[in-house]
This record gives structure tokens, sequence and C-alpha cells, in this order.
């Protein structure tokens, strides 16, 4: 292919022998002009269940608009998604991480049993906009992202509201430092509009590292959902993808191995989601690229220059006021690969150079950071061999370095029980394990405990570790992705009550207090508790993916 003379499509609408191909797409009301035109797909994931999906129905028209009168023939089609918030707290959020997934393999799906030419990814929260990249990575045809634009935040009483802030306000009423009235009056403000949610938990995140990888035009993941703006950059992306299938320019062709380089220094610098541990890797994976938790390690060192809601109170529309990822990547551009190319032709360093940077507190410069070390952390010791994470950022600083006797249990459910019922002593360490990506199965975001634990006021003593993972907008200090987990037979398994365990995120350490032989005799009696499941959960009990290298299905 290139320069339009190779068109892919064309091996489904070209020659006698596809005269019944054809005989479909004209039932659909195409013209033979059009068959003759590349073939573009408007990857949509529109749903009338998740806010970041809901603005996507009117974008995609004004893509279509820009893909036709740059000469393509534009096709739409969808995918599913899951709101992570209406999934939290039940099994069904174990079905949210299986989704990126089916997300990835039904993209691929699409674009190749219909031999599109070119792409357009209308991405949206949570795992919809790695499960999108993914495909993008996996079938390599010209692709450009256009993200869902951000939520307006809420407000009460004067104070800031994102969802983070709502789930440890549920904290607050279930121990009786709140009405249930006013409960209710605050999720009436808490989500004021569509768009992804007002933090940086995953779903901005991601839609930011659409940017950062090169995919995604400069700004777009954090205008406002449903805006002018938006509408208009949908149909930019639209004139922009004929270019790139002009130019044959594929995601290969941009996300390179120091472009997911770029997007863990990124991450480390702006507190961004956990979530983004597991889903750099499998982005990088579809190109044959292998990234586990030390690659995370390696970054570190990387100053932490933006304090996002829910690091700090100020939420993504403050970021984006600020300058947004091209500021950040102007704040960082000494510790990156500026060469690289993106979807906007520019290169990450003339990205940078070009950002408007108007407020220097809230991003700050590499050289007067808000910490000289990274916002997120590797942690490493007899609990965790091959890792575990945590979002140092947003851990008080009493409880950056902690110890305590371990309590013990193998669902989320049970140890949001002993919360309920003030069994959990401060200074304690709630370990909850049978999580992991084959323990869970699916692992499960633990949100629900997690804002327990900051609502009721146990955070400010008690930590908690974990195999499975944690929101975008988890606060306090909190440890996911233990590996390996349980059911894989990790050290987490054999922990027993009252076990000493040891955490120093300064010092990117997470042990426990039991000697080697110790260890060794608990493994040789221990059995897995396994969760059978039908399914596409059943999968992850066959499959065994692991957090380590981003619990890929392989």
């Amino acid at each position: 292919m290139g320069k339009g003379e190779n068109i892919r499509s064309h091996a489904v609408t070209e020659g006698s022998d596809r005269a019944a191909s054809r005989a479909l797409f004209f039932a659909t009301g195409l013209t033979r002009s059009q068959l003759d035109q590349p073939l573009v797909a408007v990857v949509n994931c529109w749903n009338e269940v998740v806010p970041g999906c809901v603005p996507q129905r009117q974008v995609a028209e004004y893509v279509k608009k820009g893909i036709r009168e740059a000469g393509g023939t534009a096709m739409e089609f969808n995918t599913i998604g899951v709101c992570d918030g209406i999934a939290q707290g039940h099994e069904g959020m174990k079905y949210s991480l299986p989704s990126r997934e089916i997300i990835a393999y039904s993209i691929e799906i699409m674009l190749q049993a219909h031999q599109f030419d070119a792409a357009v990814f209308l991405s949206s929260c949570d795992k919809i906009t790695p499960g999108m990249l993914m495909a993008a990575a996996r079938v390599n045809i010209p692709s450009i992202f256009v993200p869902p634009g951000i939520m307006h935040a809420g407000e009460h009483k004067g104070q800031k509201l994102t969802l983070s802030l709502m789930r440890e306000f549920i904290g607050k009423q279930q121990s009786g430092q709140m009405t249930l009235e006013e409960l209710h009056e605050i999720e009436e403000k808490a989500c004021p509009s569509v768009g992804s949610c007002a933090m940086m938990g995953t779903a901005n995140t991601m839609n930011c590292l659409c940017e950062v990888l090169g995919m995604a035009m400069p700004l777009t993941a954090t205008s406002f959902a449903g805006s002018r703006e938006k509408l208009m950059e949908g149909e930019v992306a639209g004139k922009k993808i004929m270019e790139l299938f002009k130019h044959d320019t594929k995601p290969s062709d941009i996300m390179k191995s120091a472009s997911f380089d770029n997007a863990i220094k990124f991450v480390m610098a702006i507190g961004g989601s956990t979530n983004s541990v597991l889903h750099i890797p499998a982005i990088a994976n579809e190109l044959g690229i292998e990234l586990n938790h030390e690659a995370f390690d390696k970054c570190s060192h990387i100053p932490y220059v933006a304090k996002i809601n829910p690091s700090g109170p100020r939420p993504v529309e403050d970021f984006h006021a600020a300058g947004g990822v091209p500021a950040v990547l102007k704040s960082l551009q000494d510790y990156l690969h500026t060469d690289l190319v993106t979807v906007s032709g520019k290169t990450i360093g003339e990205v940078a150079d070009q950002a408007v940077w108007s407020d220097l507190e809230m991003i700050r410069p590499a050289q007067k950071p808000i910490a000289v070390d990274s916002a997120l952390r590797v942690l490493w010791g007899n609990l965790a061999p091959d890792g575990a994470i945590v979002k140092k950022s947003a851990v008080a600083e009493n409880m950056q370095v902690h110890k305590g006797p371990a309590v013990v249990f193998d669902s989320m459910e049970n140890a949001i029980e002993a919360v309920k019922k003030k069994e959990i002593e401060p200074g304690s360490v709630i370990v909850i394990r049978y999580e992991g990506p084959t323990g869970g199965p699916g692992m499960r975001e633990m949100q629900a405990i997690t804002a327990m634990l900051m609502g009721t006021g146990l955070a400010e003593s008690t930590a908690l570790v974990t195999d499975g993972r944690f929101s975008g907008s988890t606060r306090g200090p909190c440890i996911g992705h233990v590996s390996p987990e349980a059911a894989l037979g990790g050290p987490i398994g054999l922990v027993e009550n009252g076990d000493l365990i040891e955490i120093d995120i300064p010092g990117g350490k997470l042990s426990v207090f039991i000697s080697d032989e110790e260890i060794k005799k608990r493994k040789e009696s221990w059995k897995p508790l396994i969760k059978h499941h039908g399914g596409v959960l059943g999968l992850y009990e066959k499959v065994k993916p692991q957090a380590k290298n981003g619990a890929v299905w392989e």
C-alpha cells in the first residue's frame, strides 16, 4: 500500500469474483464510486450506559464528514464498553479487565474481515482506550484516535467534586459522618455532564497517553466532551486519517519502543492511574515490545510535576487550561525522546515547543517539581518478588513508611464486611488476595474497600495490600498488582493473620517478616483457592495471565 496505489479494501470490492460483496455493500447504500475509494472504519464505542461513550455518537458524524471531504468512504461500527464506576464493588467488576481483550479482538475481527484501509478510533473510558490501542497496533493500518473529552467537575458547598470524592462520601455516610440526605444531594451534583470523569483516573490517563504515544492530535484528550471544539476535533481527525493513509503511516511507525518509554515517564510524572501499569505493556506487546514492572521502576527518577485529582484537589479541566499534555511534554523535554513522529505530523519535541503553558503551579517545570521522584512507585520484596504498584502521590506523608500486623481476606467482600463491623484495628495491614487476573478471576479493582478506608478515616493509619488492582481514582496507602498473585503460588497467598508487614514506599520495599524457612514450610501445605467461572472469566483460569506484564492473554 502507499499513496493510495494499492487499496487494501479492493480485496473485497474489486474484480468480477467480488460481485456478491459489492452487492452487499450496495444494500447498505454505498455507490460504486464510493467503493473505489479507501474504506475507512469509524470505530466507535457509543452506548447509553457509559458517560464517556454517550457524546461519541455526535462526534462520529463529524469524523465521517471529514473523511468524505478528504476523499474516503466512511463506515462506522461499534464495540462494547464497561463503565468501571458502575461496575465497581460487585461481581460486575470482574468483567472490566476482560473487556479490554474482547474490545481488541472484536475490532480486529471487524477490520480484518472487511479489509478496511484505515481507521479512526473514537475512544472513551477505562478499558476501551487501551483495548482500541491494542487493536490498532495489532491490525496496523493507518489509524488516529479521538478521545471523548472530559466531564465538567461538580461542586458542593464550594468544593470541586469528582467521582473519587463521591466514593469517599459513601464511606462517610456509612460510618455516620454524613446524612443520607446530604449524600443524595451530592450524588446529583458530582457528574454534571457527559465525558470521561473529571479526575486523572484510568480514562483520562489512557486518553492522555493517546497524545503521548503520538496517536491523537495535541490537546484532544482533555478538551470538554460535547463541546464545539470536540466536534471540530472529530472533523480534523477525519481529514487527517486520509493524509495518514496517503503516506501509509501506520501505528508501528508511530508507537516505537521509545514511545512507550515516554508514556511510562509521563504517567510517573503526573500521578496517572496505576492501571496504566497493565495497559502500557499490553499495548506494547502487540508490537513485539516486552515491558514489565522493571520498565516502570527504571523511571522512578522522573520528577513529579502535575498534582491532579485524586492526588490533589484540582480536576482535569484545570490541567487542560494549564496547557494539558503538551505542557507536560515541555516540562519533561530533557527526559523524553523528542524526535518521535505523531499523527499530527509534528514530532513530540515540536508539540512540546508549541505548548501554551499558562499555569506553572498546576504543571510545574521539571527543575522545580512537586517531588524530585515519580508519583508512581514499584515495590519489591519477599511479599512481591515480581513487584507491586502504589500511587505514591496519593499516599499521605505519615503512611509512606508503615509497619503493621496482617489481617488477611480471600475476597474484597469479606474485607468490606470487616470494615463495616469495625473489626479492623488502626495500624493494621489489610491483605486481600485471590483477586488477581487468575485468582479473581479478572483482577477486580478494590475501589469499594479503598473508598471505605478513606471515608472512615482508617486510611490515616491502615494500609491495604492486594494482588488485585485499584481504580485510577484511588487515594490512600493502597498497594496493588502484588506479583506473583496468590492463585499462582505467590507469597501473598502464604501470609497469615498477625504476620508483620513492612511498607517502605520511598525505599521501594514490600516485605513480610517471616523467614525463608517458614515460607518454604507454608508452601508445602498450601493449596490454591480456586473460584470456578464459566464464560469469559473461565478463560482467565485457563490462560493464567500475569499482572507483571500487563495481564495479556498469551
